[in-house]
């Protein structure tokens, strides 16, 4: 049963091939307001001395980037570009920051062969601190344990495909996407209680879903006081397509792992070669 359901998974990064679909968008979303998710970051790798989109995902801290782990290759080189919104256009807020490989730190309990057994998320420490301003700023992270009710409008945002294997857009895309709570995402028809677990969040119905390309980046959920705070991290759809019926989006669930996130936030640079090894050898290769 397990098999059979993996192979229902398709993780949301884009330019990589085999099980993934090619890189993917917002599907049924809408040009975003230029900059209005500030937060938002594209996750690129170099190919062919060009750097191409893979993921989006958020800027948590001035030097620190979380994204899903499965968008992380070891053989890879990446940057990340904050103040970015229309990629065929150099628009002026654009920062582009390498990343060292040895700052990337994907959870050490994620498995690249299991995105249902949950832990779809990295955190990467940028070469310099990024310059704030209105077109770049750090995303709030909701309390921990926070968990939303059925219903709750949140915002998906990225790069991703617009249709399941169609094509990138230039625009930040956006799409509103009510959360499924756990109840009723795991019932049999929905998702099914083998691939979602307490850890994640289902958001979004038939219509409006994640894509190939908004891997990694933000479930953006507006608090009661009106700040946004990023609830989820772009992890899988439906192989049967990104916005088959009964399977919404599923998002790495940020409350559950804001131990993780301080811990690496907060540990000195020389203690972070013993953690690499943790993971190292368990690193999705796209």
């Amino acid at each position: 049963a397990m098999a059979a359901m993996l192979s229902l998974v398709l993780l949301l990064v884009a330019g990589v091939r085999a099980a993934v679909l090619p890189d993917s968008r917002v599907v049924n979303g809408q040009d975003a307001e230029p900059y209005s998710w500030p937060w938002q970051i594209s996750l690129q790798y170099e190919r062919d001395g060009t750097f191409r989109h893979t993921c989006g995902g958020t800027l948590i801290a001035a030097n620190w980037v979380m994204t899903a782990a499965h968008c992380i290759s070891n053989s890879r080189t990446y940057q990340v570009v904050l103040g970015e919104y229309d990629m065929s256009a150099g628009e002026g807020p654009e920062q582009r920051i390498p990343v060292n490989s040895d700052d990337i730190f994907v959870h050490p309990k994620w498995l690249s062969f299991c995105a249902a057994c949950g832990n779809d998320i990295a955190l990467m420490k940028l070469q310099r601190p990024a310059v704030l301003s209105a077109e770049v700023q750090v995303g709030r992270l909701p309390p921990a344990g926070s968990i939303l009710p059925n219903g709750y409008p949140c915002v998906l945002s990225g790069w991703g495909r617009l249709t399941t294997g169609g094509s990138l857009p230039d625009r930040l895309q956006q799409a509103e996407l009510p959360v499924v709570d756990y109840e009723h995402c795991t019932q049999p028809d929905w998702w099914g209680a083998v691939a979602i677990r307490q850890t994640m969040i289902c958001a979004g119905g038939a219509e409006k879903a994640g894509c190939n390309g908004d891997s990694g980046g933000p479930l953006n959920c507006q608090a009661e006081d009106g700040t946004w705070e990023v609830h989820g991290i772009a992890s899988f759809v439906s192989a049967l397509g990104c916005n088959a019926a009964k399977k919404p989006t599923v998002f790495t669930r940020v409350s559950a792992f804001e131990d993780w996130i301080a811990e690496h936030q907060h540990k000195r640079p020389l203690q972070y070669k013993s953690i690499k090894g943790l993971w190292g050898a368990g690193v999705l290769e796209c």
